[in-house]
C-alpha cells in the first residue's frame, strides 16, 4: 500500500528529531547558528541529561552510528559503551550474595562512557568550542527547565528507597522533602557546576577568532591550546580529575541495590583512566535495494539485520505490519534473531557473518510456520555450541521474598519501589545542509540507577545488569568486557548515501518497533511520519535483557490500533497477546535526506506527547 508522503523541507540549516522538546530546540539552534550535525546531537545529547534524568544520564552510556558528508557512503559506530570495572567478576558478585548481577546499585555500574563519547564526536567531527556546545545544558541546570511529568512519576515510585536508603537522590531530586510538581521549574546547579569546570578545564586563553566556512567547517585561531586540545582537556577531567574521584568515592558507602541487600561498588580510578570511547565500523545489511547500518554484536543491532536477512526471502504481502500475516511473521522471525542474541551476542568472538548468511537464513526462515512459537529456538552455528539461558517466567529476590519485586511494564520504565526498571533511554537523530546525519542514543544512569553523587548531580548506570553471573556465556560478567547493551540506533543507505538516521527507546523493543518502520517506509510506501504513527507491537517471548531476566513464551503486546480483526487473528494462531492500549508502543524518531534534491525530512514519536521534530 502506498500513501501520499506530507509535506517536506528543502532545508537551508538542517532537520532534528529527540526524545525532548528542549533537547531538539537546542540542535536545532546550533545547526542556524552554523554548526553542524555533529555540534547539534552533541549540544542536544548534554540536554537530554538534563530534562530527562529518569531516562538517561552522565553516567550512563551511549551508541551512535553516522556518516560524514565528505563520506556519506561509509557508516561508522560511535562506541559510548564503557566496559566492567576490574573488580566486577562473577566471584565478587556471587560471594555477595547475588544470583543476578543487581538492576539498581553501583555494583550494576559500567565504566560511565556517555560523556567521553559525545566529547570524542565533538572534537573529530564537530566544529563548536566545547563552551558554545555546552551552554544549553548549562543554562538550563543553572537557571531550570520545566518538571516533566513522567520524571515526577519516576521519582514517587522510588521515593521510599530515597528517603530511607539514599539520601543524597532525596536531596537532588526531592528538594524541601517535596516531589517537584509538573510544569515546575526545576534545577540542577551540581551539574551545572560540573560542565562549568570540564569547560574551565580545557581554556587556554583567549581565541583570536571564529569563521564558519562555507563547507560548514569552523575555523578557529586559538591564542593557546588547539580546540581539539581544550576538548582532550575536559575528556581527562571527566576520566581522571574531579568527576572521576567524585565517582569513586561515592561507591564506597554500602548502599541499597535491587536485590534488597546493600553493597559497595567497584568502580576505581584505574578503570575510569583507562577507557576511552571510539569509532568502529558499523555491521550492514541489504535489504530490498537499501543498505541498513547497525553497531557490532556487543550491543543487540544485528538481531535487527538477522530480522531483515530472514525477512528478506518472503514476499511484500508477508511483510504489512497492519496485516495477521505480516505481524505474525514479523514476530516469529523476531523470536529467532533474539533468540540468536542470547545465545552468541557479548563483547567476544561471534561467529555475524555465518548469522547473517543467506545459507543460515534460509534455513531459520524455514522454522516460521502458522502457529506462534512458543519455544527458545537459537539457531545451530558450525563449531558452537548455543547458550542457553534461564529461561525464568518470574524472578524473587531471596532478600525481598514473595511480593517483594513489583510487575514491570513497557515503554516508559515502570520503576518499583526497589529501583528496579526495565529501563528506557532517549534517543536523537540530526542531518545537516551539507549532508552529516547521525543517530544516537544515550542512556543508562537513569535518576533511579543508583545512590546520587552530591558533587556532580548524577549517579552512575546499570549496564551490567545485562550481563550473567553463569559461567561461559557469551555475555558473562567479565573485568573489561562491554556488556551487551540494547542500545540500537540506524542508519539507512540508497544507492551507497545515508537517507535515513532513526531510532527508539525502549530497552529490548527498540528494534523491534524500528523494524515495522522500516518495512513500512520501504516496502509499504509510507512517508515517516504515517510509519512513525502507525500501530506497532513486540514479542516478549526472549530473556529480557534487563532485571530480573525474565521471559514470556509466546507473548506478544500489541496496540488496540492494530484492529480487532488482526488482534484475534494472532491469538488464533497462538500469540499471548497483552493489550497495550491505542498510543503506548514505540517513541521513534527519524530524519531524512534525499540526495538528489536536498529536501529533508524529520518525524517524531506523538506517544505521550514527548517527542518532537524540527527543521528549517
Amino acid at each position: 500500500m502506498t500513501f501520499t508522503t506530507r509535506p517536506t523541507l528543502q532545508g537551508t540549516f538542517g532537520m532534528s528529531a529527540s526524545t525532548h522538546w528542549l533537547a531538539t530546540a537546542a540542535a536545532q539552534a546550533v545547526l542556524e547558528r552554523g554548526g553542524n550535525a555533529f555540534d547539534a546531537a552533541t549540544a542536544g545529547a548534554f540536554v537530554l541529561h538534563v530534562v530527562e534524568p529518569h531516562l538517561n544520564g552522565p553516567g550512563g552510556d551511549m551508541t551512535g552510528v553516522f556518516v560524514t558528508a565528505e563520506a556519506p557512503g561509509t557508516p561508522v559506530v560511535l562506541m559510548g559503551q564503557g566496559p566492567a570495572p576490574a573488580g566486577a567478576t562473577v566471584e565478587h558478585y556471587l560471594a555477595e550474595g547475588l544470583e543476578l548481577v543487581p538492576g539498581s546499585g553501583a555494583l550494576a555500574a559500567a565504566v560511565p562512557a556517555a560523556v567521553d563519547a559525545w566529547l570524542l564526536l565533538l572534537r573529530d567531527r564537530g566544529t563548536w568550542e566545547l563552551d558554545e556546545v555546552l551552554e544549553f545544558a548549562i543554562g538550563y541546570a543553572r537557571d531550570g527547565h520545566p518538571m516533566l511529568g513522567r520524571v515526577g512519576m519516576t521519582i514517587a515510585a522510588v521515593a521510599e528507597l530515597f528517603q530511607t536508603h539514599w539520601p543524597t537522590s532525596a536531596e537532588l531530586w526531592m528538594p524541601g522533602g517535596r516531589i517537584p510538581a509538573e510544569g515546575e521549574l526545576v534545577r540542577n546547579p551540581a551539574y551545572a557546576r560540573t560542565l562549568q569546570r570540564l569547560v574551565d578545564a580545557g581554556t587556554a586563553g583567549p581565541l583570536e577568532s571564529a569563521v564558519v566556512a562555507p563547507a560548514g567547517t569552523r575555523v578557529v585561531s586559538p591564542a593557546g591550546q588547539s580546540r581539539e586540545g581544550r576538548i582532550d582537556a575536559a575528556r581527562r577531567e571527566w576520566r581522571e580529575g574531579f568527576v572521576a574521584q567524585a565517582m569513586v568515592d561515592s561507591v564506597q558507602t554500602p548502599h541499597r541495590h535491587s536485590s534488597g541487600t546493600d553493597h559497595r561498588g567497584v568502580l576505581t580510578l584505574q578503570d575510569l583512566a583507562g577507557f576511552e570511547a571510539g569509532y568502529e565500523p558499523a555491521v550492514t545489511v541489504e535489504f530490498r535495494g537499501r543498505t541498513v547500518a547497525k553497531t557490532g554484536p556487543w550491543g543487540q543491532g544485528p538481531a535487527l539485520l538477522q530480522t531483515l536477512a530472514l525477512l528478506e526471502g518472503f514476499d511484500d504481502e508477508y511483510l504489512d505490519p497492519s496485516t495477521e500475516l505480516g505481524a505474525h511473521t514479523i514476530l516469529e522471525a523476531q523470536k529467532l534473531a533474539l533468540a540468536d542474541r542470547e545465545a552468541y551476542y557479548g563483547d567476544t568472538d561471534v561467529p555475524l557473518e555465518y548469522l547473517l548468511s543467506e545459507e543460515y537464513c534460509a534455513g531459520r526462515r524455514a522454522l516460521i510456520g502458522e502457529r506462534a512459537s512458543h519455544e527458545f529456538r537459537p539457531g545451530s552455528v558450525p563449531g558452537r555450541a548455543p547458550y542457553l539461558p534461564p529461561l525464568r517466567t518470574h524472578y524473587t529476590p531471596p532478600a525481598l521474598g514473595a511480593g517483594g519485586s513489583a510487575g514491570l511494564g513497557v515503554g516508559e520504565p515502570t520503576v518499583a519501589p526497589s529501583g528496579e526498571t526495565r529501563g528506557d533511554t532517549c534517543h536523537i537523530d540530526v542531518v545537516d545542509r551539507w549532508g552529516n546525519m547521525v543517530s544516537a542514543t544515550p542512556s543508562g544512569g537513569w535518576l533511579q540507577s543508583s545512590p546520587a553523587i552530591p558533587e556532580l548531580g548524577f549517579c552512575l548506570g546499570t549496564r551490567l545488569q545485562m550481563t550473567w553471573l553463569e559461567p561461559g556465556t557469551p555475555s558473562t560478567l567479565t573485568p573489561g568486557k562491554r556488556p551487551r547493551t540494547t542500545l540500537t540506533p540506524t542508519l539507512v543507505l540508497r544507492d551507497g548515501t545515508a537517507v535515513t538516521a532513526l531510532g527508539s527507546p525502549g530497552g529490548d523493543q527498540q528494534d523491534q518497533w524500528q523494524l515495522p518502520y522500516l518495512l513500512r517506509t520501504i516496502v509499504g510506501g509510507y512517508s515517516p511520519q504515517q510509519a512513525v504513527d502507525a500501530p506497532t507491537f513486540h514479542t516478549t517471548s526472549m530473556p529480557g535483557s534487563f532485571w530480573p531476566r525474565t521471559w514470556e513464551p509466546g507473548g506478544a503486546v500489541v496496540e488496540d490500533r492494530l484492529g480487532e480483526d488482526v488482534i484475534a487473528g494472532l491469538e488464533r494462531r497462538g500469540h499471548v497477546i497483552t493489550r497495550a492500549g491505542g498510543w503506548a508502543l514505540g517513541r521513534l524518531s527519524a530524519v531524512v535526506r534525499d540526495p538528489a534534491t536536498g529536501v529533508l525530512q524529520a518525524a517524531a514519536n506523538p506517544r505521550g506527547a514527548q517527542g518532537y521534530a524540527a527543521g528549517r
